[in-house]
């Protein structure tokens, strides 16, 4: 695996690697790498010739310092584990390296910014389309790979490629689970033994929902799914939405594509999950 920490490097070598013809595929990441990321990685390999994963924890996406300060980074073991699936390239810069001075960017993404996680971290999704169009920008991936869990983050990547017409195609890859049920996350290290057990709350009930969906009427099932959250101790709900899959307006019975969406605070971590009922 070849590394580079400057987008200098990682330009020639890239120029070198379209030269002889070869496609690129890009896995964005903030590192403490989980199978979650590692199949990303995996799949990106079945599309392209070279892989690029990049780590940085972006710190213009965290709209509280402390949550910037306490997110994992263990490079070393990210590394063993990029190394062990043969991950053809690791970019791993320091801030200096991506961001000049005080720099100011604004993309009108529309209402995706004020719903659900944008309503809950206000300025979350403008960090995150500043990154990932410089990631774009500076590797220039045919493809990019994004995972589910992050669902809204992937219409909103999707939103900014269509308004700056950016020539990838993007690839939303299905949530890895641990065999309980819950939802892989870099987050999940800071759960105790107790939140643990409390955070499988979420799945569970998404799957329940799911099972339900045509057999119930979806106020009723929200109201339903929120009650039972909200009766584990611990866990506070931030929100439960069964949406229209395109736009994350409130689905009915009728919406073709639907996903239902939960993020809550367990103990003193944020965890986010979903699972998509009709497409």
């Amino acid at each position: 695996m070849r590394t580079f920490t400057t987008k200098t490097e990682l330009q020639q070598y890239l120029a070198e690697t379209r030269t002889n013809g070869k496609t690129i595929g890009l896995v964005p990441t903030m590192g403490a790498l989980h199978e979650g990321h590692i199949s990303l990685i995996q799949q990106a390999q079945q599309y392209c010739d070279v892989v690029v994963c990049s780590i940085f924890v972006n710190p213009t996406q965290f709209n509280d310092p402390t949550d910037l300060e306490k997110y994992p980074r263990p490079i070393q073991s990210d590394i063993e584990k990029l190394e062990k699936i043969n991950c053809d390239v690791l970019f791993n810069p320091p801030v200096t390296e991506v961001y000049a001075g005080n720099e100011q960017w604004h993309l009108n993404i529309g209402e995706l910014e004020s719903l659900l996680e944008g309503k809950s971290r206000p300025g979350h999704y403008q960090g995150v389309t500043q990154v990932v169009c410089k990631l774009f920008d500076l590797i220039k991936p045919d493809i990019a790979f994004f995972g589910q869990k992050d669902y809204q983050q992937f219409l909103v990547i999707s939103q900014m490629v269509k308004l700056l017409n950016l020539p990838v195609r993007l690839i939303m890859c299905p949530i890895q689970r641990e065999p309980d049920g819950l939802a892989m996350s870099s987050r999940n290290i800071h759960l105790t033994a107790t939140d643990r057990q409390h955070a499988l709350v979420l799945s569970k009930t998404l799957n329940w929902v799911k099972e339900n969906f045509d057999s119930q009427k979806l106020p009723e099932l929200k109201k339903s799914a929120e009650a039972v959250i909200n009766n584990v101790p611990d866990v506070e709900l931030d929100y439960f939405e069964i949406a229209n899959g395109n736009n994350l307006h409130p689905a009915d019975q009728t919406t073709n594509n639907v996903i239902a969406l939960v993020a809550a605070k367990v103990g003193k971590t944020r965890l986010i999950d979903n699972v998509v009922i009709r497409d």
